[in-house]
């Protein structure tokens, strides 16, 4: 009887070979869901920007210094400290899921004298249908939807969402 000298297993070239295969599978998942994070926080944008927007068709609120454009965390600070009983009703995580902070939301709103305003943001998803196409910036009286605009915005986008009265 003859006795094999060699263990069974794999050979270096066959683990490599696995080892590549599963590197590209690995490619082409993070290529294809790639984008799913950035349609995840566009759709936590535009839901952020409808709930506080619902506020904008009982009126648009008109800070202490005037007409013109404020970060909405300055907005909401500054209408928590004049009316405390709707605390409990704002939201508390208002912010841009991407570049926003506990300071800076980088949700923007336009308030102009003739008490016309509006809120947006910046989205990620380059390939958003446009639905307000007259328009080109943020618009107060503009409605709601998603405009283009010439330059990119915060997130690298160039489509902007807003909600106007």
């Amino acid at each position: 009887m003859k006795k094999n000298n060699f263990l069974a297993g794999f050979s270096l070239i066959e683990i490599l070979v696995v080892i590549g295969i599963i590197g590209i599978l690995g490619a082409l998942a993070f290529t294809a869901f790639g984008g799913v994070r950035g349609k995840a926080r566009d759709a936590k944008r535009l839901n952020d920007l409808n709930q506080i927007g619902r506020f904008l068709n009982f009126g648009c609120v008109m800070p202490e210094t005037g007409p013109g454009e404020y970060d909405l965390n300055e907005l909401l600070a500054e209408y928590k400290s004049k009316y405390p009983q709707y605390n409990n009703i704002i939201p508390k995580d208002i912010s841009d899921p991407k570049s926003g902070t506990e300071l800076v939301s980088n949700y923007k709103y336009i308030i102009e004298s003739d008490n016309k305003c509006v809120l947006y943001a910046n989205l990620e998803d380059a390939n958003r249908e446009v639905t307000l196409t007259a328009i080109s910036a943020p618009t107060p009286g503009g409605g709601k939807g998603v405009f283009v605009s010439p330059n990119k915005g915060w997130n690298g986008s160039d489509k902007f969402f807003q909600v106007s009265n």
